[in-house]
């Protein structure tokens, strides 16, 4: 009989598919594309599965929020299908174990966040303006966890190569971002700088991360001094904005 997960039309796994990929799924071990294709004679494909959508966001929103809540190194599949109202045996088939999961929470947080921050680049607000905004953006992101998120894939990858190798070019994608705007904004004030735009947005990248990383030790402002950096940054590009613009060079 096979096994389900939900009402009607849901999910479905015989016992045999449940006991094939129920045991992998606390394994740690990041698999390649060709590894992660199911079996034909063993899984229907997903695209048979009227609801498959569904079930993969209950999941994607359950494990966020546990990770968020628990932290990478407690998180448990089981606790995710409970959470999600789904047998624990379909997390196996969607994503293949926790890495895998994890990193589908993180890519789909990563490409929402990703295109509000380009959204605003694309803008006309001045530079502080900007930074105005990022600080509102971050007040935001620590609400609703992805900072948190972000930190704790961030610490399990210090020590588990596989997550490394994937996490890092995730975490790049912010770095892009920072230093395609930091080209801009030269360009657009006609600033000549003694430092290259690689070296102002790893300041702004690295800035960011450290702070991100101290708030969620519980650095207080008190310590730490974030929230007076952030405003203390916001003042220094108003001022260059108000400066008046140095006179056009004479050609020789």
């Amino acid at each position: 009989m096979p096994i389900e997960a939900g009402g009607a039309g849901d999910d479905r796994l015989t016992r045999r598919e449940r006991f094939l990929y129920i045991e992998r799924m606390d394994k740690p071990v990041v698999q390649s594309a060709r590894q992660r294709s199911a079996p034909r004679d063993r899984l229907p494909s997903p695209a048979t599965r009227t609801d498959g959508n569904a079930t993969r966001a209950a999941i994607l929103r359950a494990a966020r929020d546990r990770l968020v809540e628990v932290g990478y190194a407690n998180l448990n599949v089981r606790a995710i299908a409970r959470e999600a109202g789904v047998n624990h045996a379909l997390i196996g088939y969607h994503f293949r174990g926790k890495q895998q999961l994890v990193l589908a929470v993180l890519d789909e947080a990563n490409r929402e966040l990703l295109e509000r921050q380009e959204r605003m680049y694309r803008g006309t607000q001045s530079a502080s303006e900007q930074w105005q905004q990022a600080c509102d953006f971050y007040r935001e992101d620590l609400k609703s966890g992805f900072v948190r998120l972000l930190m704790e894939l961030m610490g399990a990858s210090f020590h588990d190569e596989q997550l490394r190798r994937e996490f890092v070019p995730r975490l790049s994608q912010w770095h892009r971002l920072v230093h395609a705007a930091v080209v801009a904004f030269i360009e657009r004030s006609g600033l000549e700088l003694p430092v290259s735009a690689e070296a102002i947005s790893a300041w702004i990248v690295w800035f960011w991360t450290g702070m991100e990383a101290g708030t969620m030790l519980g650095i207080t402002e008190k310590d730490g001094h974030q929230r007076e950096a952030l405003e203390a940054m916001a003042t220094l590009l108003r001022r260059v904005e108000a400066a008046p613009e140095a006179p056009a060079k004479r050609k020789r």
